[in-house]
């Protein structure tokens, strides 16, 4: 099992940056790939971001690449999620999650998920 705890959410002005940290613990021997998704109110969750286990593969969605940077420490077993350049249609819950496969968009494929953190943006 796999507990994920989201941190570093807020109320930011557009144009303004945040940083989003995800630290898993539980018992996993199994490299994980991790993922970011959002929630906007009235939307469907959407895939954010993907990282595989090196580190070296990751993956975004076109509307935040460019803007959005998904990183890891797997000796701390931490994701993090630095946002630039924010826009008010970014504001939603994100949340972390982890996947026991490969790299992949789909929120079906993730078997475990933090309970979120919500990220505004005023206009």
């Amino acid at each position: 099992q796999v507990q994920l705890v989201e941190s570093g959410g807020g109320l930011v002005q557009a144009g303004g940056s945040l940083r989003l940290s995800c630290a898993a613990s539980g018992r996993f021997s199994i490299r994980l790939t991790m993922g970011w998704f959002r929630q906007a109110p009235g939307k469907e969750r959407e895939f954010v971001s993907n990282i595989g286990w090196s580190g070296d593969q990751t993956d975004y969605a076109a509307s935040v690449k460019g803007r959005f940077t998904m990183s890891r420490d797997n000796a701390k077993n931490t994701v993090s999620l630095q946002m630039n350049s924010l826009k008010p249609e970014d504001t939603a819950v994100y949340y972390c999650a982890a996947a026991r496969g490969p790299t992949t968009r789909s929120l079906g494929d993730y078997d475990y998920w933090g309970q979120g953190t919500q990220v505004t943006v005023s206009s």
